[in-house]
């Protein structure tokens, strides 16, 4: 397995992807603990205020825009933000960056034939 195809391990593994211009995080184990915070605060809250913002919006329909700004800042407030990098971890994902995002030639753009 390459050393990109491995993660930098922890309870949120982190993919360090190399691309033309620099490099990609990829954070999918933190997009899945983020939905299911998601959805967590809007099935099992007691405070419903989630559940009223989503009936809100869909409520408003076609009539008018609605502004989803209340709903957003409520449930990022409660959807998990931080990934902990245990031990070596820290020191892995920055040796991964390093390596991954030193000075290479960029490929040129080939000729329409």
């Amino acid at each position: 397995m390459s050393d990109e195809q491995k993660p930098v391990t922890g309870p949120i593994p982190i993919y360090v992807r190399t691309i033309p211009a620099g490099v990609v995080l990829d954070l999918e184990a933190l997009t899945r603990l983020v939905v299911g915070d998601v959805i967590n605060e809007l099935l099992h809250a007691e405070d419903t205020t989630a559940w009223d913002l989503l009936h809100q919006a869909a409520d408003s329909g076609a009539h008018e825009e609605y502004n989803g700004e209340l709903l957003e800042q409520h449930l990022t407030e409660r959807a998990s933000s931080r990934v902990p990098l245990y031990g070596p971890a820290a020191l892995e994902l920055m040796l991964k960056l390093s390596r991954a995002s030193a000075p290479r030639a960029v490929p040129g753009q080939r000729d329409a034939a």
